[in-house]
């Protein structure tokens, strides 16, 4: 293995490739699963390029990415020690329908039902995917404090979560790393949550850093979405804001021509040259994109460059929301104040239970 560089990832010592391997779209949401000896071979071929660094999660098939991920260690013999293995639990499927859970016993259950299906000891980093506001932040965290003193995980991670949600977090068990969504045509985390994570030393670890593929191929790569591909109906790629936003992937491509390399590379090298505490993690069903995406290593970029690609490419310039309203995470959790008070007054007062009850539940419905 050689070729990417190594990074340090937060401040409790781990360390990773400087750029990660998203591994989703080989299992779910981006069209049908693809095959696993084709995807095997993918994530062999990362390895041995040392890009060892792999994100999952229990909720990409579900389960099927994370099995992938566990048959494609075991066919590589010897490798686990070399790979740095990421994956996430928050999210399930109750009939039929996607659900945040934080429940302390549902983390626990999913851990172990990852560390199964990955066929592996102990988890590398261990994200909560999303937060669920219903429950202070601090009741989720603790369970997660007792798996890394259990041996099950040992670094834990947020997946877009606020600010005021990461620093309470931070508090009871040091976080190693906050993924979240960066690209050219995503910089809303710039305002407040890059800037928490590196106040407290917490390294950013950048999903989609090609804004879900559209800047290796623009509008050709709306004309190709398949079944099932969820990207269609995203707000950014909806036919009344795609024609819009082929003129930002246009001018991006005219830029890397001029610079001798893809718009794909460009727009990755834009995210790498954010800080050395970040870790992008482009996903790809192909070798040769794979191949391209470490290119991106390679494309150095002045403050002129990184400015004139800003001014290309603006956050204000791009057409529709990266989500539909309500897929966010970043409305803050309960505080923990809120769970200690209502438990207070039950013991004092059981005759007020049933007031208690109805004042919480009121309480969760407005978060």
């Amino acid at each position: 293995m050689g070729g990417v560089r190594r990074m340090k990832l937060g401040s409790q010592g781990m360390e990773v490739s400087a750029q990660g391997l998203g591994c989703m779209g080989m299992s779910a949401f981006y069209g049908p699963p693809k095959p696993d000896a084709d995807m095997i071979a993918l994530i062999h071929h990362a390895l041995y390029s040392s890009v060892t660094f792999l994100d999952t999660s229990d909720i990409y098939g579900p389960h099927t990415n994370e099995i992938l991920i566990g048959k494609a260690l075991k066919a590589h013999g010897g490798v686990r020690e070399k790979v740095e293995l990421a994956t996430k639990f928050g999210v399930r499927v109750v009939d039929g329908n996607m659900e945040v859970c934080g429940d302390p016993a549902y983390a626990r259950a999913a851990c172990e039902a990852s560390l199964k299906r990955l066929n592996i000891d102990c988890i590398d980093l261990y994200y909560q995917h999303r937060i669920d506001t219903r429950l202070p932040i601090e009741v989720t965290m603790g369970e997660l404090k007792k798996l890394v003193e259990e041996g099950k995980i040992k670094y834990i991670g947020l997946s877009e979560a606020s600010a005021s949600t990461i620093r309470r977090a931070h508090a009871v068990h040091p976080i190693t790393a906050v993924q979240l969504e960066w690209s050219l045509w995503t910089r809303d985390v710039e305002e407040e949550i890059i800037p928490t994570s590196r106040e407290l030393g917490i390294e950013i670890v950048a999903y989609s850093p090609l804004g879900r593929g559209f800047f290796s191929s623009g509008s050709k790569l709306v004309e190709n979405f398949g079944e099932g591909d969820y990207r269609k109906y995203m707000p950014r790629f909806l036919p009344e804001n795609v024609k819009h936003n082929q003129t930002i992937f246009e001018r991006v491509n005219e830029m890397a021509t001029r610079k001798g390399c893809t718009a794909s590379q460009l727009a990755l090298a834009w995210v790498h040259h954010q800080g050395p505490d970040v870790c992008p993690i482009p996903g790809t069903t192909k070798i040769e994109n794979l191949e391209s995406n470490i290119g991106a290593l390679s494309v150095s970029l002045s403050a002129d460059e990184m400015a004139e690609l800003e001014s290309l490419a603006s956050a204000d310039a791009v057409k529709g929301d990266k989500y539909d309203p309500g897929l966010g995470t970043w409305t803050p959790t309960l505080l923990m104040e809120s769970i200690n008070v209502f438990i207070g007054i039950l013991l004092c007062s059981p005759h007020l239970s049933i007031l208690c009850i109805l004042i919480f539940k009121l309480k969760v419905s407005k978060v």
